[in-house]
């Protein structure tokens, strides 16, 4: 039996950077009365809150809520009414340096400094740095004809991950790519998730948009959980549907609090 579902956020709960629509809303807290729920992606916490933690109905269970930004190096959860940050690993001073100076070469490389963009295009997120096609304010119907086909973003790809070694490079929501440290990937939130929540893999179950090779979703699948790819947000809030269906009957034990407790030491 699942425990716990877990999703990715944009292109899979909410269209990119908008926050979630009434209805997804809704879904999530009726799915959150049967099961703990996890979000993992590559925004930070500022980004969640508006997507996320502000959009959800004044009745959901958000102690059953395990948001984890940039890509599971930051938890927070919800203790005594408030919002707290778990933990969160940073990146040093050398590493941001060598990053971004790879993305000055891969830029240079592969030509896509040229052509307007609406906003930064790097941003740094402490433990993961995020470069966003057309910038971090560009509208959505924009992103969405930029890099349908993710071939823009796969040749980036390869030049930052042979200048990058020893970390991790991978594409994510409509425009996006994400750095972080090797071994830092969704697969690694995840097991983390699992260490602190006491739920097993087996028990999870993740659903994403970008379950193909080299999509930030992927290591998901490689880890061995069960996965559901979905096409967009709309197919996203009948999955959840149906899982919720499925799930009510059984009404698994919650995670205690003092699991919670141990977490936010």
């Amino acid at each position: 039996m699942k425990r716990l579902i877990a999703f990715d956020l944009d292109g899979t709960l909410a269209e990119s950077k908008q926050p979630l629509g009434a209805d997804m809303a809704s879904a999530l807290a009726a799915l959150l009365n049967v099961a703990q729920v996890a979000v993992i992606s590559g925004g930070d916490w500022p980004q969640f809150g508006k997507q996320v933690a502000l959009r959800l109905p004044a009745e959901t269970r958000r102690e059953r809520l395990w948001l984890m930004p940039t890509t599971g190096t930051k938890l927070y959860r919800f203790v005594e009414n408030e919002w707290r940050r778990i933990y969160a690993e940073v990146f040093s001073d050398e590493e941001q340096a060598k990053i971004l100076t790879a993305f000055d070469e891969a830029f240079r490389e592969t030509g896509l400094m040229e052509g307007a963009i609406w906003g930064d295009r790097i941003e740094d997120r402490e433990s993961q740095i995020t470069f966003s096609g057309l910038g971090q304010k560009a509208s959505l119907e924009q992103k969405m004809a930029w890099d349908p086909d993710h071939t823009k973003r796969k040749a980036l790809q390869r030049v930052l991950r042979a200048r990058l070694a020893g970390f991790s490079v991978n594409i994510g929501g409509t425009t996006s790519i994400d750095v972080t440290r090797g071994g830092v990937d969704k697969a690694y939130g995840l097991q983390r998730l699992s260490e602190i929540s006491g739920i097993s893999l087996g028990e999870m179950l993740f659903i994403g948009d970008a379950i193909f090779p080299g999509g930030n979703d992927y290591p998901a699948a490689e880890l061995g959980l069960d996965v559901v790819r979905v096409r967009d947000v709309v197919e996203t809030k009948s999955v959840v549907g149906a899982i919720t269906a499925c799930l009510a009957p059984d009404q698994p034990d919650s995670i205690g609090n003092a699991a919670i407790a141990d977490g936010d030491a």
